[in-house]
């Protein structure tokens, strides 16, 4: 069977332009891909007829709601059942699709995901978790937004999906994992690093190299960067503003002269590789992990790279079963802990 994915079309910042000619771009790569486009059907309709491609591949399913950056986002899923964003996570859950891409509301994504798709069995918390561009390859930053308070014992969690994604998605044989400091030190940091930090040295499960400085990111010291959401949210934020600050720099000295335009000219093509590295729209989106299928946000004013892109990274953490590893992971972690504590109950009755 082909890998079904839904595409929230009223979600962003440039609308169903963007996210039809991404789609039409997506069916093209992988012929085993089947879309279905949630908005309105008048508009996704006329935008379709501009385009060659499969029609039996995609479906188009009519909306007469959309949930927007200014609605409460846990009132919004409650309440606009027929937004394009409701009806496409309930696909999910009905099994109609395995996958969701949307460039909407963060807070309604992270809602819905997790109220209408639903936690995967034994997960505690569904962080966010994009792919940062660095000298290497890229690393997995995680958690972004989603949890702004974590327990120690969630951020184990987080690294352990961190380090299944990387290995199945990314193809990064032994991922290695990072928490986010203030110092290589292992006694340094708050109190959720401290404690976290043993925790980490303990799991068998992932390749715990200790804590990493937010200067080391950038020189891919880490496969997967662990902290909470609210340190995650101001690295990606800081990271996004200054990529976009100094590519601007370099685009502006390029042209400032006849000399550094003749010499543009020369690097042009070597350049024009080295930046595309440091490009957010070909790295796919941010996936919501530990949910019963896959929900990916991607940025409000996307553009149809990105949306092609998030399909090429649906396709890959669909066919290599992320969510089954994390879930059957999960599940074996509970039934272990369980059988522990009856063993300890029976010897205190002893």
């Amino acid at each position: 069977m082909g890998v079904r994915i839904v595409i929230d079309t009223l979600g962003g910042d440039n609308g169903a332009p963007v996210c039809v000619e991404g789609a039409v771009e997506g069916l093209k790569n992988h012929p085993d891909v089947s879309l279905i486009l949630t908005g309105k059907k008048k508009e996704l309709d006329s935008l379709l007829s501009k385009y060659e491609y499969d029609k039996n591949r995609l479906t188009v399913i009519d909306c007469t709601e959309e949930i927007t950056c200014h609605d409460a986002p846990v009132d919004a899923i409650k309440h606009k059942k027929d937004s394009s964003l409701v009806v496409g996570l309930n696909q999910i859950k009905e099994g109609k699709a395995e996958a969701l891409i949307s460039a909407g509301s963060s807070g309604a994504v992270l809602a819905g995901g997790t109220f209408i798709v639903g936690k995967a069995k034994g997960v505690k918390r569904t962080p966010l978790a994009p792919l940062l561009p660095t000298a290497g390859n890229p690393s997995l930053l995680i958690d972004c937004g989603a949890n702004m308070d974590a327990k120690p014992e969630v951020l184990v969690q987080f690294a352990q999906m961190g380090s299944i994604y990387m290995r199945n998605v990314m193809r990064v044989k032994n991922p290695t994992v990072a928490i986010v400091n203030v110092g290589a030190e292992e006694e340094k940091g708050n109190a959720l690093v401290k404690a976290t930090f043993p925790l980490l040295k303990e799991c068998k499960s992932i390749n715990f190299i200790g804590s990493i400085e937010s200067r080391e990111i950038p020189e891919g010291k880490a496969d997967v960067i662990l902290t909470e959401a609210f340190t995650g949210n101001v690295i990606l934020k800081l990271y996004e503003g200054l990529s976009k600050m100094l590519l601007e720099e370099i685009k502006g000295a390029m042209k400032a002269t006849l000399k550094s335009k003749l010499g543009a000219l020369m690097v042009k093509k070597s350049m024009k590789k080295t930046l595309s590295r440091f490009n957010a729209s070909n790295k796919g989106g941010a996936p919501l992990l530990g949910l019963k299928g896959l929900v990916v946000k991607i940025h409000g004013n996307s553009k149809k790279d990105e949306v092609s892109s998030a399909i090429d990274q649906c396709y890959r953490f669909v066919r290599k079963d992320v969510s089954g590893k994390i879930s059957r992971g999960f599940e074996q972690q509970a039934e272990e802990k369980k059988a522990e504590e009856k063993k300890a109950e029976v010897k205190t009755e002893e």
